[in-house]
């Protein structure tokens, strides 16, 4: 059995997430069009419903700004660990 990653596209499959849309962005290779969901996001004792980008190009779970503050929670910059935002 291999080191292979994961396709998250595979992953969203797997899990039966549903499809809520499209959205398309601009980055340094050119524009990219990412399938939208929602997903159910624990870190720390926080919990909530989120959209999510569902991505191939970045095989990696990555959690944005935006997440954290709606959990109350931000990035210690010295640490590099998450605290609490309020």
């Amino acid at each position: 059995m291999g080191t292979e990653p994961w396709p998250l596209s595979k992953m969203a499959l797997d899990l039966d997430l549903k499809l809520t849309g499209k959205s398309v962005f601009e980055t340094g290779a050119g524009g990219l069009e990412l399938e939208r969901t929602r997903i159910w996001i624990e870190l720390e004792v926080k919990s909530e419903l989120m959209p999510a980008l569902i991505s191939d190009v970045i095989n990696k779970a990555l959690i944005g700004v935006t997440a954290l503050e709606v959990l109350g929670l931000k990035v210690d910059p010295l640490q590099g660990n998450l605290e609490s935002g309020r």
